[in-house]
């Protein structure tokens, strides 16, 4: 019997130290927070810069560095983020953890006996502006902030002006060719001359014959008998000429009979 009392003391005791436990552990649940609003359109440079933190030694040249903190001990700790950027032309949205785009961004926690993860960090391309977020938290927080940042440089190198196309030179004007000289007198029409010994239409004429066969008031010879020969003796050559035809076609026709 003693033995039996001390089984149900042992039971008894382990029983209700193991509710004290279970009244004593929170019970923790995922939730989901949003981005302090204050914090929202805000651009890196806006908020407390803090470069020489050790975790954005590895911040490239020309990004910001964003440090999210989770606060409230019932907020649990972070689970994963999801953020809205404006690049200046679009929105962009950027979720931690991810290895897989081009943002690097990584979580820390606390140290202690009960450590909690309540620290994201974030690398962008420098002057974005944070739109807003969310986070899924182990917790029931309301929300998580920024907690400093450090803002890089965004380039502005401006394009090199191209280069002005040449004027092409003019030419030189030509010299105009010397103007030639001018004869000094244009010549005048040739005039023929006239043959002083001819004589004018008018004095050329011939004379006519005086019908004595005597000379004439002129200087020149009377030929009208020398010409006036010539034509009968032309005409008597035709007709005799003309009468032996005759004769020769009349000789033709006749028939002689024996």
């Amino acid at each position: 019997m003693p033995q039996r009392r001390r089984l149900a003391r042992a039971a008894l005791s382990t029983t209700a130290a193991a509710a004290s436990l279970a009244l004593a552990t929170p019970a923790w649940a995922s939730s989901t927070i949003g981005l302090n609003p204050a914090h929202e359109g805000q651009t890196a440079s806006h908020f407390t810069q803090v470069c020489d933190d050790e975790r954005f030694a590895g911040l490239p040249a020309g990004d910001d560095g964003w440090h999210f903190v989770l606060p409230g001990k019932e907020s649990g700790s972070f689970e994963s983020l999801t953020l809205t950027f404006d690049d200046g032309t679009a929105a962009v949205t950027v979720r931690i953890p991810d290895g897989s785009d081009a943002y690097p961004d990584f979580f820390y926690s606390t140290g202690g006996r009960a450590p909690r993860q309540i620290h994201a960090y974030l690398f962008t391309p420098a002057g974005w502006t944070l739109v807003g977020g969310s986070a899924t938290v182990s917790g029931t927080g309301t929300k998580f902030n920024v907690s400093h940042t450090c803002a890089g440089e965004a380039s502005t190198e401006s394009p090199s002006p191209s280069p002005s196309p040449s004027t092409p030179e003019s030419p030189q004007p030509s010299e105009s060719p010397s103007t030639s000289a001018s004869p000094s007198g244009s010549p005048s029409a040739t005039e023929s001359p006239v043959p002083s010994g001819s004589a004018s239409p008018s004095e050329s004429a011939t004379a006519p014959a005086s019908p004595s066969g005597g000379t004439g008031g002129g200087d020149l010879p009377l030929t009208g008998a020398a010409v006036t020969g010539m034509a009968l003796t032309g005409v008597a050559l035709i007709g005799g000429g003309a009468a032996l035809m005759v004769l020769r076609r009349r000789r033709d026709r006749i028939t002689f009979t024996s």
